[in-house]
């Protein structure tokens, strides 16, 4: 019986691994649950799951949860600590995160220094602090396996192979919903248009992203410090069937791809059941009905996103995280109808331009520099939301962050 803390339990990623344990009641057990803000979800959650402990984000959400009248689990902080104490629980083997945003990155290494394996869904984890949670994985001998599908099936390619072996990665993305439109039509697309991705069903956020393409882009940064290789080593390929989940190329010239059904409930079980092979409550992968298989190169000129996440990963040191940050700026902003589609890398950019390198050694300098390229990015989208295209203009300059 493997025993599991899920960490975003009330979201999409959170939802289908409760589907996975479901369908294994004999080989997984919940230890904990973490969630955001719906309290009625995760009350239901731990009556159905009876967890020994669950967190909420915030004190107001916690509240809501203790007038449900549970009994038989201890209810955690909240917040970051909340998190911290879910994953760090003494009776919990695997911790999935798969909390929102940058939340999850104290937990995920409290979950590391306690011996956790570490099932992954959250990818600004390792955008902002790549380095600094896989060294501390390497030094306690723990596990990160990927659930994001792309990480998850270049996982299952390199299974058995050696590190020596590779020549390139290739992720796979849809394209997202503006795919092969030209860079002049994207000035006036909706926060709805842009939230109707084609393939997965997400969260709001994830799915902007997935329409700039920074969701891949955030992807190659990831995939650089899952898999140990430059940014160089790491493509990106369009391929709007969703059914090849991602490729390695290997040093002979072998290209080796993972397909399967777009159903996240896959990856998480690999994740849970890895390195054994459990059945999948789900049904196979019909090529004939697939039908043709496309792929294309990515228009970075019509999506600047990918292209400003190779930079930042070419730089790395602290950039990647400026990256994030300012990218979650930007998409709340756009998601409020307060800056264009095409201002969000304009934001992003900026922030790039205006930022000194910095190391990422602690977990509270990465807080530091988050806070401070957050700060710069609503400077940033407040004059593009004025109008002050020239974003220099009565601006800040902070360098040395």
């Amino acid at each position: 019986m493997k025993r599991i803390a899920i960490l975003g339990s009330t979201g999409s990623i959170g939802q289908s691994a409760l589907a996975v344990v479901d369908a294994h009641a004999d080989r997984l057990q919940v230890v904990g649950l973490a969630a955001g803000e719906n309290a009625n979800l995760l009350a239901a959650q731990i009556a159905r799951y009876r967890p020994l402990v669950a967190a909420m984000a915030t004190c107001a959400a916690l509240d809501r949860l203790k007038e449900s009248g549970l009994a038989g689990v201890a209810l955690a902080g909240t917040g970051r600590e909340g998190l911290v104490e879910v994953a760090s629980h003494p009776d919990v083997d695997l911790v999935l995160c798969a909390s929102a945003g940058t939340d999850g990155l104290e937990a995920v290494v409290a979950a590391i220094e306690h011996g956790k394996t570490v099932a992954l869904a959250n990818k600004e984890v390792l955008v902002m602090a790549g380095g600094l949670v896989t060294d501390a994985a390497r030094r306690k001998g723990v596990a990160i396996l990927p659930v994001d599908s792309e990480h998850n099936a270049i996982h299952q390619c390199l299974h058995g192979r050696q590190h020596s072996d590779i020549k390139r990665l290739l992720l796979t993305a849809s394209g997202g919903p503006f795919r092969g439109r030209p860079a002049s039509d994207l000035s006036t697309v909706s926060a709805e248009e842009a939230l109707r991705h084609p393939t997965w069903r997400m969260g709001r956020k994830i799915t902007i992203d997935s329409a700039t393409l920074m969701n891949k882009g955030l992807e190659v940064i990831e995939a650089r410090w899952l898999f140990g290789v430059r940014a160089d080593q790491i493509d990106v390929v369009i391929h709007p069937q969703s059914v090849v989940h991602s490729m390695v190329e290997l040093t002979d010239g072998s290209l080796i791809a993972q397909l399967g059904v777009t159903d996240m409930r896959l990856p998480i079980q690999y994740a849970f059941s890895y390195p054994e092979r459990w059945p999948a409550p789900l049904p196979s992968l019909d090529l004939a009905r697939a039908g043709r298989l496309e792929f294309e190169v990515p228009d970075t000129e019509a999506f600047p996103c990918l292209r400003l996440a190779y930079r930042a990963l070419e730089a790395e040191r602290s950039h990647p995280l400026v990256l994030n940050a300012a990218n979650e700026v930007a998409v709340a902003r756009f998601l409020e109808g307060r800056i264009g589609f095409t201002a969000i890398p304009l934001v992003i950019e900026r922030t790039l331009d205006a930022h000194g390198a910095a190391d990422v050694d602690t977990i509270e300098r990465v807080r530091e520099i988050d806070l401070w390229a957050r700060d710069y990015a609503r400077e940033i989208a407040g004059a593009i939301e004025l109008g002050i295209r020239d974003s220099g203009f009565g601006i800040r300059d902070s360098r040395g962050a």
